[in-house]
């Protein structure tokens, strides 16, 4: 049932009130734990309501839950840490110039976070997902807006995260669900809401940025919204193995159905016999693919609409067709094109924007010139992938770190010789990148996600008995820190 204003004011309001009970570490830590004891718990049944609702298939699903308990621990255990907190203090100095005060610094959380849910991960990227778990980490209380396209995995696993923090003695009403279109515009609206996460489309993401900017206070926006994750094949990496790189690139891109927003959804490849036997052998993959179901009608029309446009286009051709692939299901497929035809800007600019589905675009260049010609026409994305020879991984020649300083500028992360889909949830992961990728510079991926949800306050000539415990010169929680300039 969609919230109206009201409902949606009462849920915010609510989350507001529960922020003081947040403030306790050690209880935000127990309130992760606890959630993620309690979801493994409830596995079969969260599982069983999410194939039910996104025809994602269990084995899919129960992995996607180790994952998200995964992230809530991984959380858990960067509270337990305490150096997001990111303390640094500085003495007081005379002997500067000018002289230094007594200056003490570390990051508070903004306040209620709203989270908005993802289609395509009803659970890693969804209510008990990365968002929500960094913002509880942070120490802010969230108002998750369900996805339509899960509705009861949503209702199932707020009510698993409100008994975990009734448990741990918090108020339920740490993590608080609304549902329907309007509801999520009132969220980003509302003023005691402090910041947003989102990931979805980049028409919906963009709609909900700006209304977060036009607000009489903005707020930060964290949006994950669109990519293409180009992939970059040299000719020799192609001459030496493009039976294994058609066969890896027809793995990634149909993975969960090309729904994952890592997919490659853009390639260059070169012509001539090697590039040839690239194509050969991911025509050949990509034909033993059977059609599968995507999420909703909704996307599947999308996904339909999106390769006829394409393949439509002059000098385009399609070796294996996507598209629908029977009433329900599509089936996978690819394209190609001269790369000298994206090198300007054209009838072909289609080809550089995402087509979320498994679709990708393989561009065939004749001079390697072509490749920075069509990279510097690229938007931002999550991942850029270079595959090169064993010589070129060895240095030999200047191709690979040319090629690798040309992709860096417009990913997040930068994969060498693999494939994009999965992120690992470990701490130097980072899984954001230039616009439209994402609306900030932030990662919804990792340990430092939970950075988003700060704001730094330092305090002056403060004294002691005034002061947080965690600035204190005593250190009575022993947190990481760095005291004038070194470490503790």
């Amino acid at each position: 049932m969609e919230a109206t204003a009201e409902e949606v004011d009462r849920a915010v309001r609510a989350a507001h009130a529960a922020r003081p009970a947040l403030a306790d570490r050690t209880v935000r830590a127990a309130l992760l734990r606890t959630a993620a004891e309690l979801l493994d718990e409830a596995a079969p049944h969260v599982v069983e309501a999410a194939d039910a609702e996104t025809a994602l298939g269990p084995t899919r699903l129960t992995g996607e839950l180790a994952r998200t308990t995964a992230q809530l621990r991984a959380f858990a255990d960067v509270v337990d840490e305490g150096a997001f907190l990111d303390i640094r203090i500085d003495h007081e100095d005379a002997t500067k110039t000018p002289p230094w005060p007594d200056l003490r610094r570390y990051k508070i959380p903004l306040g209620v976070v709203a989270v908005y849910a993802a289609s395509n991960f009803p659970l890693a990227f969804s209510v008990p997902g990365g968002d929500t778990a960094s913002a509880l980490a942070a120490g802010c209380p969230v108002v998750v807006k369900a996805h339509p396209a899960h509705p009861a995995t949503s209702e199932l696993c707020a009510s698993v995260l409100r008994r975990a923090a009734a448990q741990v003695g918090l108020p339920e009403d740490v993590v608080v669900l609304v549902h329907g279109f309007d509801a999520g515009v009132e969220l980003v609206r509302h003023p005691l809401i402090a910041a947003a996460g989102f990931t979805g489309s980049v028409r919906g993401g963009r709609a909900l940025f700006d209304a977060a900017a036009a607000r009489p206070a903005p707020i930060p926006f964290h949006g994950e919204l669109g990519s293409l994750n180009p992939v970059v094949i040299t000719r020799a990496a192609a001459e030496e193995r493009a039976e294994q790189l058609g066969a890896g690139l027809a793995g990634s891109m149909t993975l969960g159905e090309g729904q994952f927003c890592t997919k490659p959804g853009f390639v260059l490849a070169p012509d001539g016999a090697a590039g040839d036997r690239l194509v050969k052998s991911l025509t050949v993959a990509i034909s033993d693919t059977d059609p599968g179901v995507m999420l909703d009608r909704r996307m599947r029309d999308a996904f339909v609409e999106g390769v006829r446009e394409r393949a439509g286009l002059p000098d385009t051709e399609a070796p294996v067709t996507p598209g629908a692939g029977g009433e329900h299901t599509v089936s996978a497929g690819f394209l190609t094109v001269p790369a000298r035809l994206l090198a300007t800007e054209g009838a072909h600019d289609l080809l550089l924007e995402e087509c979320f589905g498994p679709v990708t675009v393989v561009a065939r260049y004749e001079d390697p010139a072509e490749i920075g010609a069509v990279l510097s026409r690229l938007p931002g994305n999550l991942t850029a992938t270079l595959q090169l020879s064993t010589d070129e991984l060895a240095g030999d020649g200047a191709t690979g770190a040319d090629l690798l300083a040309e992709l860096t500028p417009l990913a997040g992360r930068v994969l060498v010789n693999g494939w994009p889909t999965g992120v690992a949830v470990a701490p130097a992961q980072h899984h954001g990148g230039p616009y439209p990728a994402t609306t900030s510079t932030s990662t919804s991926v990792g340990a430092t996600a939970v950075e988003r949800w700060l704001r730094p306050v330092t305090y002056q000539s403060t004294p002691e008995a005034l002061l947080p415990a965690e600035l204190r010169d005593d250190n009575p929680q022993g947190l990481p820190r760095r005291v004038d300039d070194r470490r503790e």
